[in-house]
């Protein structure tokens, strides 16, 4: 009798779930301002998921968690680096995305549904999905570090400032 529900079949259907409720949370930031919370809050708030590592079945080698994050902080966060930016309007600061930037969140979300849809064969459910959230989890501390930079520029200056500038 074949399963109905497989693994692999839930953690991508769980990944699209995932994907529609960061476009609907980033169309909604996006019409308030931008403050150092909002900023810092996201990656604390998503590091909490480093516990699943207690459970043995999700643990991975120190060597792959790294390369992980790194390819997630050096490669995966250069486009959300590329197609946001804070500009000054008033006394608020607020995130401007370019028109790219959703198809940027698209195409990040499918090549990590293919590339976990093939690590899903070499390594358990459980290993790949703490293998991408390492690799999420590089890409967005790298995002939100250059933008709590740049919005200190901001508000000890004034202007527009690219989130992207090193």
């Amino acid at each position: 009798m074949r399963k109905m529900f497989h693994p692999n079949k839930i953690s991508i259907i769980g990944s699209l779930v995932g994907l529609a409720a960061v476009l609907v949370w980033r169309i909604r930031e996006g019409r308030t301002a931008v403050s150092l919370k909002k900023i810092v809050i996201p990656p604390l708030g998503m590091a909490t998921g480093f516990s699943m590592f207690i459970v043995p079945a999700f643990r991975i080698p120190w060597t792959w968690g790294l390369a992980a994050f790194l390819i997630g902080a050096v490669l995966l966060a250069y486009p959300l680096l590329k197609t946001s930016r804070l500009v000054q309007q008033g006394d608020a600061i607020m995130m401007q995305r370019s028109t790219a930037f959703f198809s940027v969140i698209l195409v990040l979300a499918a090549v990590r549904i293919l590339a976990r849809g093939y690590f899903d064969t070499l390594l358990t459910v459980e290993q790949s999905g703490a293998l991408f959230f390492v690799l999420a989890f590089g890409m967005i501390v790298r995002w939100r570090l250059n933008m709590l930079r740049e919005y200190r520029k901001l508000t000890a200056g004034g202007g527009t400032i690219a989130v992207s500038r090193s």
